[in-house]
């Protein structure tokens, strides 16, 4: 399976995961986002007048994500178990297919014009790189993540 189709089911895991702390998400969300700053901060090596530009639209970009995709999946995830699913309708789950496509239209609106608005502050090959880091650091936190509940 290539990256492209690891990082969406890696992204949605993240998001059932936050959804599930609780009061504990926001602090969690933070913690994880200064590390990624640092992370990205490294691996891209931004000259000052690219941070001061690059900074704000991704910040941006990342807390549009992560709310779409938060509130998106809390609206569906108690309608996705099996014993849901099995008393749902055909309209009720043509209805809930249409807006999970919604949904993932949305994400992909987002992304494009994020990729837009990057090309008019980052050369390509930062934006490439800056793709790989992502999920260089998503898989650094996969591993955490799993290392942590094998120790328990």
């Amino acid at each position: 399976m290539n990256i492209q189709k690891i990082l969406p089911i890696l992204l949605l895991l993240c998001s059932f995961n936050f959804y599930a702390q609780g009061e504990n998400m926001k602090e969690k969300k933070e913690q994880i986002k200064a590390l990624k700053v640092a992370f990205l901060t490294t691996e891209l090596d931004l000259t000052a007048k690219e941070a001061e530009k690059f900074w704000p639209i991704y910040n941006t970009f990342d807390d549009k994500q992560f709310e779409l995709r938060h509130l998106k999946m809390k609206a569906y995830k108690n309608r996705m178990n099996e014993a849901a699913l099995d008393k749902m309708s055909e309209k009720e789950a043509s209805l809930l297919l249409s807006q999970m496509e919604s949904a993932d239209e949305e994400l992909f609106v987002l992304r494009k014009n994020y990729m837009r608005n990057l090309k008019k502050v980052l050369p390509a090959v930062k934006i490439i790189k800056l793709r790989i880091s992502e999920e260089k650091f998503n898989r650094k936190l996969l591993h955490q993540y799993r290392d942590r509940a094998n120790r328990k």
